[in-house]
């Protein structure tokens, strides 16, 4: 047997593909990063290079036309866009997040209907789960659902809805079944068009970061769609929303990671370049310290992302565990390397001058959206006590 067979690494193809997206997002992305944030717009320069090279949405399969891509890639698709402007890498991400409940539950006609246009690049998808008072404890959301003749009529509010209003589909999680015995079985998932009627959504949030990717409320005023747009059976959409995180938390690590990747990169350039006592601060133990540290948190979060995408691309049980804790671990380790390059680049660092202090509060999200990571170590700790 050859001694290499079998061993832990990346495919081939996997390699070529960092180096194509790495290089466009040199040249297309990293150039305009700054002045997104700056100006708080979206990153259309992103997005036309990404949609001309086929990287807005490689989950999609090909039997939609679509790339095809594994979950692995798709993480390294995210991650090395992130590592230039994570307002950018939100274009894939929240494509793969929007549309992994078609995917995982919806109807053939429903995923002809929508997956195609995502696969082209003609429309985004977003999701939309969260409201006001139902983030965490999403089974107390009150946006309703009810059917009338052959249609669905939805109205409610929901909030956190990243990349809305340049979205075109949107998939949104409703209460079907007010009388459910368990809140969590009378809630369904529905694909809603921007141009349905009742649909409009609010201002832009005013946030601490990723600016260059819009974050809006959606409305639904008597918001009436066709009853071929639930997807899957009615009362399963709480559970579909939760498989799909399952298979989308690693994409968020995956952004973590870029962004961790990109602040380490800024860092050790800086270092290498700073003078302080007649020497490059570069030279100093402590300074050499932080990067080792640095460094290494980056790979361990790396891997961890790469294992729970991969267990959550061959469809493994019970991936609850590993999925948490690779977007939880890789978070942390983002908000640690970007705070501690701030910290390397000592007041420079502080000032917009430099792209570090912009990675510091994108990583913060991290941290907090497609589950907080207390909510994290909540799915974590029961995984350990249930073994």
């Amino acid at each position: 047997m050859n001694p290499s067979f079998g061993t832990y690494q990346l495919a081939e193809e996997h390699e070529a593909l960092r180096e194509a997206v790495r290089s466009l997002a040199e040249k297309e992305i990293k150039p305009y990063a700054a002045e997104v944030d700056e100006n708080e717009r979206f990153p259309v320069e992103a997005h036309n290079a990404l949609v001309k090279a086929g990287f807005a949405a490689v989950h999609v399969p090909e039997s939609f036309d679509g790339q095809g891509a594994d979950s692995v890639a798709t993480c390294i698709v995210i991650e090395e866009i992130a590592r230039v402007c994570a307002s950018s890498s939100l274009i894939p991400a929240v494509n793969k997040l929007g549309t992994m409940p078609i995917l995982l539950s919806a109807s053939d006609e429903l995923k002809q209907l929508v997956m195609p246009s995502i696969a082209s690049g003609e429309a985004m998808a977003s999701y939309a789960l969260s409201e006001r008072e139902a983030g965490s404890d999403t089974a107390s959301m009150r946006t309703r659902a009810v059917r009338d003749g052959s249609d669905w009529v939805l109205n409610g509010t929901k909030c956190w809805i990243t990349n809305a209003g340049e979205s075109t589909w949107y998939t949104v999680m409703a209460v079907t079944d007010p009388n459910a015995a368990k809140k969590s079985a009378g809630i369904s998932a529905f694909v809603v068009h921007k141009d349905d009627p009742g649909f409009s959504v609010g201002p832009k949030e005013r946030k601490l970061g990723i600016k260059g990717s819009p974050t809006r409320e959606i409305y639904f005023e008597n918001c009436t769609i066709p009853e071929s747009r639930i997807i899957g059976e009615p009362g399963t959409g709480l559970k579909t929303a939760l498989r799909t995180l399952d298979h989308t938390r690693p994409t968020i690590g995956a952004q973590a990671v870029g962004i961790a990747q990109g602040a380490l990169e800024a860092a050790v350039e800086y270092v290498k370049d700073r003078k302080q006592f007649g020497k490059s601060i570069s030279d100093f133990q402590g300074v050499q310290f932080m990067l080792a540290d640095m460094a290494m948190k980056i790979e361990a979060a790396r891997h961890m992302v790469y294992v729970a995408a991969a267990k959550a691309e061959r469809g493994e049980p019970n991936i609850g565990f590993i999925t948490a804790a690779a977007k939880c671990f890789a978070s942390d380790v983002a908000m640690e390397v970007t705070t501690d390059a701030v910290q390397l680049f000592g007041g420079a660092g502080y000032t917009r001058d430099f792209p570090v202090e912009r990675m510091m509060r994108d990583a913060k999200i991290t941290q907090i959206y497609e589950g907080t990571n207390q909510v994290q170590r909540v799915v974590m700790s029961r995984a350990v006590l249930n073994g």
